[in-house]
């Protein structure tokens, strides 16, 4: 883990363009009121599998993804992980306690790859949304947005089938890590097998299982284990419902 400030020339003016201009929440506020806010940031760089925050902790922090991927995930009492959702770039965490600093996070947070997240201080965001009460109700949609997600994770769990879990999931990275190519979408996928396994509630095994299934069915193509091109997005949405 290391740490750095935010990254300026010596006259002021942005080297490159810092991490607030990339968070939806502040993407209607001024140049001028975001070079302010990127001066209020410390910049934390992590590894590959480094721990960013640990359930049961407490934080009176922001935290935004500026590069790299985290997953957020909780433990069952067998210490087996339900991966709850993955960030990306512009993406944030740890709002809810900008609001109640002394609650615990009630999950842990891992880079799934060499990351650096900008941390803003409550007293920092406070004096933010002071001057810019919009972004609280940004960040209250963003919450209710993420709480929407992770009731879907959970019906999904409930009730869907292998099948479906599994389409749902290559849908949802085709979504939010897909890049558009004249034979459908390729996907750099986030997770390992394993992780992916975790995220939708079955075993390796089955994941495995289930890709190959969609590929014979000409609904997927592998790439390895580290590339997947959906090929038919219609057949995959047909599985989930």
């Amino acid at each position: 883990m290391k740490e750095h400030s935010c990254n300026h020339d010596l006259n002021g003016r942005k080297a490159q363009a810092p991490c607030p201009k990339k968070v939806p929440i502040f993407q209607t506020l001024s140049d001028e009121e975001i070079l302010k806010i990127s001066r209020m940031t410390r910049h934390i760089k992590y590894s590959k599998g480094q721990m960013l925050l640990n359930e049961g902790e407490k934080s009176d922090k922001l935290f935004i993804v500026n590069y790299g991927q985290v997953k957020v995930s909780k433990f069952t009492m067998d210490g087996k992980e339900q991966i709850l959702y993955l960030l990306t770039s512009g993406e944030f965490f740890g709002e809810l306690h900008l609001f109640n600093p002394d609650e615990t996070h009630n999950f842990s947070v891992y880079a799934i790859e060499d990351t650096e997240i900008c941390l803003l201080t409550k007293e920092s965001m406070d004096l933010i949304m002071k001057d810019n009460p919009e972004i609280s109700i940004k960040i209250l949609t963003a919450v209710t947005q993420r709480l929407a997600h992770t009731e879907n994770l959970a019906q999904n769990l409930a009730t869907k089938n292998s099948d479906a879990r599994v389409a749902y999931t290559i849908l949802e990275f085709s979504q939010k890590f897909g890049r558009n190519r004249k034979e459908g979408v390729l996907i750099d996928l986030p997770l390992s097998r394993e992780e992916i396994a975790n995220y939708v509630g079955v075993t390796r095994e089955t994941v495995s299982r289930k890709f190959s299934k969609f590929e014979k069915l000409g609904f997927i193509s592998l790439s390895g284990n580290k590339q997947l091109l959906v090929k038919d997005q219609n057949a995959l949405r047909e599985y989930t419902q």
